[in-house]
């Protein structure tokens, strides 16, 4: 919005900083007519050569957004150990980093576009959004995980799968010295793992098919993760569809999302495979096949536990709506049957036991500001201290975890209780991001649990919530944002300028007329919900 000439006529106070960004904005060209679906390769280029810019940035010697360990990457990585306190070269790191924020916000400016044509042009054609998807995903597959190590335990814990050593009971140190565990984050490194039998099963699979070679067993999981997208690309549209909104605008919303793309892929974190089985689950659910839709969710059970939400969801829905809770007891009850049989039979293949129930709390180990009942705990500790009081960190954070994970609790049931009215798919995923942000700790991968269920359903307000959140939080804990601050501030001024001009237009380069087609208003348009 901005100050128009009848505000100023009429004596209406403008405010100073919608006066202020209105000096700066840059004219924006006229709409275009919207002529179908043709300008797609137009985001799909702008897209890749974001994502270009975040693999290149991100490959550099000693670059601060992956593991730059030897042997843990084809390229871009130390060829033998290098001392913590070895000179670097700021110019290349500045240059790195810079390129790794700038395909950020250029990935996020493209896909906030494209969400919003879509939003005004229903009937998207999925195949095509299909080809964008794979462009943007081919960048990702070229470079080393990014943003996270935990790929590297993950390879470790398939490791001491095949040795016959169980995850569930010790941590990758087990295995000693060689190249599994050395690249294992020190935080995990003795710390059992809390991932389900189906996960570690497929786990050690990719170990015994990649002949225990610890750099292709992590492009082994990558391309885990890569099937779990394109699972989650099937069954998005069908989710939609049963549900009453846009198929092509949800797989952009959902599929296309930033976070996807970057953890998911270029993260490789398995919590794309448990939601990708999860939205399956959900779509077999609305397509009139509740059993297969609860074993399917029991299947992303089996790989983190937060996917048996789905369960209780499909089981709550399985009679129809609106009906008392004595009713819903029956089918609660052939669900719970159902998926203590999936458990049992992912458990007894694996031959690792039921370890990982015990070990659900293992995230925990992590301390982070990013979580509110993490942050609550820290700070009352603090606070307890500064005047006098003798406060364990530990018992402060452990009483704020607690009231954090009851809230969840109650809010997830008072969702349950109210999804008829709500919508069961946005309850269920108002429950689970409830669980991320009141848990423990908050990763950017552990938002895709609700944030993507959301992002098929959202309209109006939730619709922009999910999309602030999957902008923001690429961002949350992010590597390398003191360092670019850093490089900038002892930088030479030529470079330091440089780096400046080119974020700034980054930011607010027009895109392409592509960006104005059809500006009107979206239609508030619904498909009719199946059932």
């Amino acid at each position: 919005m901005t100050a128009t000439d009848d505000q100023i006529a009429t004596g209406e106070r403008v405010p100073r900083w919608r006066a202020a960004l209105d000096a700066v904005r840059l004219p924006e060209p006229a709409p275009q007519r919207f002529d179908g679906w043709g300008f797609l390769w137009r985001p799909a280029v702008l897209g890749v050569l974001a994502l270009l810019a975040i693999a290149v940035g991100s490959s550099f010697t000693n670059s601060p957004f992956k593991l730059d360990l030897p042997h843990t990457w084809f390229f871009g990585v130390q060829t033998k150990p290098v001392s913590a306190f070895a000179p670097t070269n700021s110019s290349t790191m500045l240059l790195g980093i810079t390129l790794v924020y700038g395909g950020l916000v250029l990935l996020v400016r493209v896909w906030i576009r494209l969400a919003n044509i879509a939003l005004r042009h229903p009937g998207a054609p999925i195949t095509r959004l299909g080809w964008v998807l794979a462009a943007w995903v081919l960048p990702m597959l070229a470079i080393a995980p990014l943003f996270s190590r935990d790929v590297f335990s993950y390879a470790a814990q398939g490791e001491m799968v095949n040795r016959h050593m169980n995850p569930y009971f010790n941590g990758p140190a087990e295995l000693g010295s060689g190249p599994y565990p050395g690249p294992v984050d020190p935080v995990w490194r003795f710390v059992p793992a809390p991932y389900g039998p189906l996960f570690l099963t497929l786990d050690g699979w990719i170990v015994q098919l990649t002949g225990h070679r610890e750099l292709w067993t992590v492009v082994g999981l990558r391309l885990l993760e890569v099937a779990a997208v394109a699972i989650l690309a099937v069954s998005v549209p069908v989710l939609a569809r049963a549900t009453g909104h846009d198929p092509g605008h949800a797989f952009v919303l959902c599929v296309l999302n930033p976070l996807v793309i970057l953890t998911i892929v270029g993260g490789a974190h398995n919590d794309g495979l448990m939601v990708a089985l999860l939205v399956g689950g959900l779509a077999l659910a609305v397509k009139r096949h509740p059993v297969w839709g609860i074993v399917v969710c029991a299947l992303a059970a089996s790989i983190k536990a937060p996917a048996a939400l789905g369960i209780v969801y499909i089981a709550w829905e399985w009679l129809g709506p609106d009906l008392r809770v004595r009713l819903r007891l029956r089918p609660l009850a052939v669900a719970g049957l159902l998926t203590a049989g999936v458990l049992a039979a992912c458990t007894y293949v694996s031959g690792l036991g039921y370890g990982w129930v015990r070990n659900l709390d293992t995230p925990g180990t992590v301390r982070s500001w990013a979580a509110p009942a993490t942050g609550l705990g820290m700070a009352a500790a603090s606070i307890g201290r500064a005047v006098g009081l003798d406060v364990s960190t530990t018992a402060a954070i452990s009483v704020t975890r607690t009231i954090g994970l009851l809230v969840a609790g109650g809010l997830t049931v008072w969702l349950l209780l109210n999804a008829d009215r709500i919508g069961w798919v946005k309850a269920l995923g108002y429950s689970l991001l409830a669980l991320v942000l009141l848990g423990p700790v908050v990763q950017p991968w552990y938002l895709c649990w609700g944030l993507l269920l959301l992002a098929i359903v959202a309209t109006g307000r939730l619709r922009t919530w999910v999309i602030v959140l999957s902008v923001v939080s690429p961002f949350v804990g992010l590597p390398g944002g003191h360092k670019l601050l850093g490089a900038i501030v002892h930088a030479p001024m030529l470079e330091t300028a440089s780096v400046i001009l080119l974020l700034w237009g980054v930011l607010f380069a027009p895109l392409g007329r592509w960006t104005t087609l059809s500006r009107e208003p979206a239609p508030d348009l619904e498909l009719a919900p199946v059932g």
